[in-house]
């Protein structure tokens, strides 16, 4: 997600804790939605004149597409100059899509719960490496579909198959939590911002080891605001904690995880 637009927007967002799941448990979800309906994994076929996953990857950057998926998280809501606004992460069988400043009435976003079928028509954006449907609008289908984490721990390291699952909901295992320097220059297990000029309730980052390689990975407060277990799990980390983590493989000049979940061993 554009930094500096949702800084701008921020005053006017009502944030979402969708998908920001416990602390100390792993969020795989039930045969029952928290509305107690039976949440089915559809067949994954599309619509006549709507891609598939593999055209979507096909298609050029720029170019006007037309997806049908299921909402996993929503981000937030916003108002862009009168005109309402939102981010949402969603899934088909096949592959994620991120949605970026999407049109819809705070009415339509409420409706947005987690697995509704949504037929997105947008252009497919480019922003630091991160892919996403930008200046779209949707309408709600019938469907409902909940994508369980994918387990990326063994691939975590090859880009080349990691960036295949871009902004789908996964989950990294066996990591150690790494030192990074605050705003002082001292070691500390996580961060508010990204160069530690935050305050809490900002996103939080925090550095992990992997197979001799450290990554950084972020709590978008947007989507897991500081109440969030997840966001209070973060703030409990040690430097040499070993964590298993969930989330949405976002994308940031390389891969910088949106994480949902955070276990410690």
């Amino acid at each position: 997600m554009n930094k500096i637009l949702s800084t701008v927007l921020s005053a006017a967002v009502v944030a979402s804790l969708a998908g920001c799941s416990s602390a100390t448990t792993s969020s795989k979800k039930s045969a029952t939605s928290e509305e107690g309906t039976s949440i089915v994994a559809e067949d994954g076929t599309k619509s006549e004149g709507v891609m598939t996953y593999a055209e979507y990857v096909d298609a050029g950057t720029d170019s006007e597409v037309t997806i049908e998926t299921y909402v996993q998280a929503k981000q937030g809501w916003w108002e862009d100059n009168g005109v309402g606004k939102a981010t949402v992460y969603t899934q088909d069988q096949e592959g994620a899509y991120f949605l970026y400043d999407v049109e819809m009435s705070e009415e339509d976003y409420d409706k947005l719960t987690e697995g509704t079928k949504i037929k997105v028509t947008g252009y497919k954006s480019e922003w630091s490496g991160e892919v996403e449907i930008t200046d779209a609008t949707f309408e709600i289908e019938e469907g409902n579909y909940v994508a369980e984490p994918v387990d990326l721990t063994k691939i975590f390291s090859d880009e080349n198959e990691l960036i295949k699952h871009q902004n789908e909901k996964f989950s990294v295992n066996g990591m150690t939590v790494s030192a990074s320097k605050d705003a002082d220059g001292n070691d500390a297990a996580y961060l508010y911002n990204y160069d530690g000029s935050g305050t809490e309730g900002d996103d939080l980052y925090f550095n992990v080891d992997l197979d001799g390689k450290t990554y950084t990975f972020t709590v978008e407060s947007y989507l897991c605001g500081k109440d969030s277990d997840v966001y209070k799990a973060v703030e409990n980390l040690k430097i040499g904690d070993t964590i298993d983590c969930e989330g949405f493989l976002y994308w940031y000049n390389g891969v910088n995880p949106h994480i949902t979940s955070v276990t410690v061993k």
